[in-house]
């Protein structure tokens, strides 16, 4: 069978989240540490490789039963679904995740924000010397939403809701988790909403799509 099914829903921000661009070239004065942006509009944007990635490393912890150095060596369910780059047995991914923009700029506008992202300023203090080194990390502000959208590419119709169970179980794990770098500070934590299935390409059986939609809506609560 050839099928494609796609998850779209809203991924909401409830605590600042960086995801980083290069500061490399940074002008002095600027932030030290700036999120990625979209060139075009230069507001924040989720990179798809950055939750495809977080979810894959949440799904590894709970379905591998030995720690995989690489992703080439997760647990062949993951193998089938992400793919593989391993020599002689590369996998295609069967997930397509597309990059996330912002798209509730006008509502944080009205709530006063000239800004989409927010400076957090850190210190960095050497116990030995009791130095303090400041940081400036830009953060997407709460409250922010982006459009989920996930393609999934469905190749044998009895491996559909296995396949739907362990992404479901990705957005789950992520819930609990963080997106992003210094979640154990607080940042990056995400909810999903809205979230369901439909078929774009081919036919899949509306028993098994109204079974991949409740797997959905079980994860995102």
């Amino acid at each position: 069978m050839y099928a494609k099914i796609q998850i779209i829903g809203i991924m909401e921000v409830k605590t600042g989240m960086h995801i980083g661009d290069s500061s490399a070239f940074s002008a002095i004065g600027a932030v030290d540490l700036p999120v990625v942006k979209d060139a075009k509009t230069k507001l924040p944007m989720i990179p798809g490789s950055s939750l495809k990635g977080k979810m894959r490393t949440l799904l590894a912890k709970e379905y591998n039963t030995k720690l995989a150095a690489k992703p080439d060596e997760d647990a062949s369910c993951l193998l089938r679904l992400f793919g593989s780059a391993k020599k002689d047995h590369v996998k295609r991914s069967r997930v397509l995740v597309s990059d996330m923009f912002l798209q509730n700029e006008d509502e944080l506008r009205r709530c006063g924000l000239q800004s989409m992202t927010e400076v957090k300023f850190e210190n960095w203090i050497n116990r030995a010397t009791a130095v303090a080194t400041p940081r400036q990390i830009e953060r997407v502000i709460r409250g922010s939403l982006f459009d989920l959208d996930i393609m999934y590419e469905a190749e044998e119709e009895a491996e559909i809701l296995e396949d739907m169970e362990i992404l479901a179980e990705g957005l789950r794990l992520l819930r609990y988790d963080y997106l992003g770098g210094n979640g154990s500070r607080g940042y990056g934590k995400v909810l999903f909403r809205d979230v369901c299935a439909d078929v774009v390409v081919g036919t899949v059986n509306e028993t098994i799509m109204e079974q991949c939609n409740a797997l959905l809506e079980k994860a995102v609560g």
